[in-house]
């Protein structure tokens, strides 16, 4: 019985882009001051919570929306710090 033929398929590449890649340099200094700023006030506000929130008036009634607020200062930081170059 005769072989049959082996059809040999090209191997596939990936269309390439030629767009120039901008690359932009480093971060202004004061960038990294405010995202270590807007972390660390975060972190104070759920540290304040925790000691204070009867020493505190408005600190009470705010409530667990201080969580909120101490968490979301830290998530800004955090989102901030994939921007630093």
């Amino acid at each position: 019985m005769p072989k049959s033929k082996v059809r040999k398929k090209a191997a596939y590449t990936a269309p390439v882009s030629r767009q120039p890649v901008k690359v932009s340099g480093p971060t202004h200094p004061a960038y990294v001051i405010i995202m270590l700023a807007v972390g660390i006030l975060g972190l104070a506000w759920l540290i304040t919570d925790y000691l204070g929130r009867d020493a505190i008036p408005f600190m009470g009634t705010l409530g667990g929306f201080n969580f909120l607020i101490g968490f979301g200062l830290i998530v800004i930081a955090l989102l901030m710090s994939m921007r630093w170059r």
